[in-house]
């Protein structure tokens, strides 16, 4: 894309499309003078699609928009993953989609080693006794005890922004992490080792947990299946902070319900919200949360600085912007 094909700053007009991020309001906060205005819901968005030039936008967005939306040249995506965009119709279209990579690498992560602490620390029962006003008596039983997360092992699936950082925390509670990633040279020293995803297999018998922090993609489908999980030890923790999809869930079901690893941490599901018919609600090793681990209250400050960085490159006529997917 040339500068030709941008709007100029005046010429800008943003849409934010989210149904509970403040968008908008932070955006105007900044006293800018950029033109832009936010929906709440999908028709809405649709309904406004056409007056768009740059559409910041994540769950709300239908690859359909592209053929009522004349104006669109530069999607920013609210969220890391961006596997609901169809890339070739977004190029065919002469859209740029950037994501937003990193804007929340430390609350995920920080969520991350929150699900391994809350699993082997027993605080979810805790909390069930304070509701029943029931002081829990020692435990005899070595095996269903709380533990501390010194000497055991972490695999980390996925050594990106996010990752990297769940990495570094574990090693700071004094674990030894083990982390995947495609290109090992690039690897920063974050965890004491390091293997190719194709390694998985070799690597999946030897950890206490097993944090998933992968995009989706056609490799990642339903890495974690009824294959992998066997590998596992009976003893192991599945920790979910990538997506849904990631994880075959009637193997995971079976795996909880039948004691084949210890418990699991979820924040993604493939159906969200979470049916109310779930099988999963019943689980007592199991720690749900709602997709709200990169929820802070610096989010859309976040994604406003990216956005903002990207457009001052599109004015000035560079495509080279951060977070750059297409």
């Amino acid at each position: 894309m040339t500068q030709t094909h941008f709007p100029t700053r005046q010429n800008t007009t943003i849409h934010f499309s989210h149904s509970a991020y403040q968008m908008a309001n932070r955006f105007a906060a900044r006293e800018l003078d950029i033109q832009h205005f936010q929906t709440n819901t999908v028709e809405a968005t649709r309904k406004r699609i056409n007056e768009t030039d740059v559409l910041v936008v994540s769950g709300f967005w239908r690859n359909a928009l592209l053929s009522e939306a004349p104006r669109l040249r530069y999607v920013q995506s609210i969220s890391a993953g961006y596997d609901q965009y169809d890339l070739d119709a977004l190029r065919n279209h002469d859209v740029l989609l950037c994501n937003a990579s990193g804007v929340n690498a430390d609350a995920v992560s920080q969520h991350a080693i929150s699900l391994t602490l809350a699993l082997v620390r027993h605080l979810p029962s805790a909390r069930d006794h304070q509701h029943q006003q029931h002081w829990r008596a020692m435990i005899s039983d070595i095996n269903q005890r709380e533990d501390d997360l010194v000497g055991h092992t972490m695999l980390v699936v996925g050594l990106g922004a996010i990752g990297t950082r769940v990495a570094r925390l574990a090693r700071a509670f004094g674990m030894h992490t083990i982390g995947t990633k495609r290109n090992t040279t690039t690897h920063d020293g974050s965890c004491d080792e390091v293997h190719t995803p194709e390694a998985l297999p070799n690597l999946l018998p030897r950890a206490d947990f097993v944090v998933l922090c992968c995009p989706l993609t056609e490799a990642t489908t339903d890495l974690i299946d009824s294959k992998t999980i066997v590998l596992m030890k009976p003893s192991a923790y599945l920790i979910n902070v990538a997506r849904g999809g990631c994880v075959e869930e009637s193997a995971l079901y079976n795996a909880l319900s039948n004691s084949v690893i210890a418990g699991a941490g979820i924040d993604h599901f493939k159906e969200e919200p979470l049916p109310a018919n779930s099988p999963f609600w019943a689980l007592d090793n199991l720690v749900i949360t709602p997709h709200s681990a990169g929820e802070t209250r610096k989010y859309e400050d976040n994604v406003i600085d990216i956005l903002l960085s990207n457009l001052q490159k599109l004015w000035a006529g560079s495509t080279d912007l951060n977070n750059l997917i297409v």
